[in-house]
């Protein structure tokens, strides 16, 4: 039977943020966000919440094994990062945002001879300036039809006006245009009203004078009993300052420096807290995999200047005989790894971080001493309670939640869990598929390898009705498709009931 993790309201911050539901076996189950953390997570825990009608999420609740919660500044960073996990984990239970639609940027390109906004879903590397992503795309319209009016600025579609296009265009007479294309003002003045606009959008002091303005023709207009006028005044207003939130992120260029910045910042923050020689700008770490010992893996990421470095992971089988250890796994793995490095003169890490407490950390010492490890840093987190476990000290120490290095190293830790699943999981759907389907009754070695071919896995097989099953594989009965379904079932549910140990 499936334990639903204990909740305690008071661990759980009442900020906007991003909740992620994980299952026994690690897997992201459901993503959501919120505008009050702690009450949206506590209405799933409530026990009235368990029995009510709809048994897609008396599932869900059931299917809850460990939870995570990332605070930030507002709902719309949250509507950003919930849809980055969407598509990163493709959970289960969410249905929409799966696909791969993305949210609007703003993009401006500077090659145009008059500049214009236009609309984007994807941020590419073609030298225009991208703001965004928004995820209120009517906010987004509301204000740059509010821009473009303003400042003049032209919002007809074709890349280079001039006299003949400006025949058919109204836009002069309907929203304000300022008409570059026939003269009425030189590319530098056009360019200078542009760049007032990006201004308001990168939340520079003109922007809280647009607000101000917007707000006092609100007042003014209700002063004068005209609602109507003032109601849409504060809509924009609104939809304004949605847009201009100062956790913003803008143009590529300012991405990319905010991102290093926040990076240097938790390596100095890390060096700080652990009392570091250096700046930790190579990182290692390791989590352990499995489902009571079988199929036991490891994994290995590594951060390079506080991002991650994909293409130096590694993943490993465990080759020893010990079973549900994830200490001797760990010994293991380690021995593996440093063994290696030492033997081929490599570079070694900053820093190593494992994914649990003190037994992996003692492990680990044990290890680097048998094999002659040169003195290198090393830590613990455990994940209860972010606690950092250090050689050499008797108590582990806690880093404020806030601390720029603790995230960093909850990032390494998170990326490690989640590449030792993706492998687990991958070794347990080749087994699930080399040895249930082989023992299917009644059912031929051709047609158990035409069954695999048609649907993929097991996994794909086991969401489909009898009714699809029959469809798909000619001359396979209903009836057959039954019996296939429910031996299946049957054979799978003990399996996913098992808890993994990480």
């Amino acid at each position: 039977m499936t334990t639903t993790p204990i909740f305690r309201s008071q661990d759980v911050s009442r900020s906007p943020g991003v909740y992620v539901f994980r299952n026994r076996a690690g897997e992201v189950i459901y993503v959501g966000k919120a505008k009050n953390l702690r009450n949206r997570m506590r209405s799933y825990f409530m026990p009235s919440t368990a029995r009510r009608s709809d048994p897609k999420l008396r599932a869900l609740i059931h299917s809850i094994a460990s939870y995570q919660t990332f605070e930030l500044s507002s709902e719309s960073e949250a509507l950003l990062l919930e849809a980055q996990f969407i598509k990163q984990y493709n959970p289960r239970y969410n249905i929409e945002m799966r696909d791969d639609k993305r949210y609007l940027h703003l993009r401006v390109d500077p090659a145009e001879t008059f500049p214009r906004f236009t609309f984007a879903r994807l941020r590419r590397d073609d030298g225009c300036l991208y703001f965004g992503p928004f995820p209120q795309a009517t906010a987004l319209r509301e204000t740059v039809r509010l821009l473009e009016k303003r400042f003049g600025l032209r919002s007809c579609n074709c890349p280079e006006p001039n006299e003949e296009t400006r025949r058919h265009c109204l836009e002069h007479i309907l929203r304000d245009c300022t008409s570059p294309c026939i003269g009425n003002i030189t590319r530098q003045e056009y360019l200078d009203r542009l760049e007032q606009a990006l201004a308001v959008l990168r939340g520079e002091e003109v922007a809280a004078k647009i607000a101000a303005e917007l707000q006092e023709q609100m007042k003014a207009c209700a002063a004068r009993l005209d609602y109507e006028e003032a109601a849409r005044l504060r809509d924009i207003l609104e939809h304004f300052k949605m847009v201009l939130e100062p956790t913003r992120r803008f143009i590529n260029q300012t991405i990319s420096r905010r991102t290093s910045l926040d990076n240097q910042e938790g390596m100095q923050c890390l060096q700080q807290a652990l009392g570091l020689p250096t700046l930790p700008r190579y990182m290692e770490c390791f989590d352990m995999s499995n489902i009571s010992g079988s199929l036991a893996v490891g994994s290995m990421v590594c951060f390079r200047n506080g991002r991650p470095a994909t293409g130096e992971y590694r993943r490993f089988r465990i080759r020893s005989a010990e079973s549900a250890d994830d200490i001797a796994f760990m010994r293991e793995v380690l021995t593996r790894r440093y063994a290696r490095l030492l033997k081929e003169g490599a570079a070694l890490p900053d820093l190593v971080v494992l994914d649990g407490g003190a037994g992996q950390l003692h492990a680990a010492i044990a290890v680097f001493q048998s094999i002659g490890m040169p003195p290198i840093p090393l830590l613990g987190l455990a994940k209860q309670q972010e606690q950092l476990y250090l050689p050499g000290r008797n108590a582990p120490i806690a880093l404020p939640r806030d601390n720029p290095g603790l995230k960093m190293l909850q990032a390494l830790r998170d990326e490690a869990h989640r590449f030792a699943n993706a492998y687990h999981r991958q070794l347990r759907n080749r087994r699930i598929s080399n040895s249930v389907l082989a023992d299917l009754p009644g059912i031929g070695k051709a047609r158990q390898e035409k069954i695999l071919r048609t649907f993929g896995s097991v996994r794909q097989l086991l969401q489909k009705t009898p009714a699809e099953i029959a469809g798909a594989i000619p001359g396979l009965g209903l009836a057959t498709a039954e019996k296939i379904l429910h031996y299946l079932q049957k054979r799978l549910l003990p399996q996913t009931e098992d808890q993994e140990q990480n």
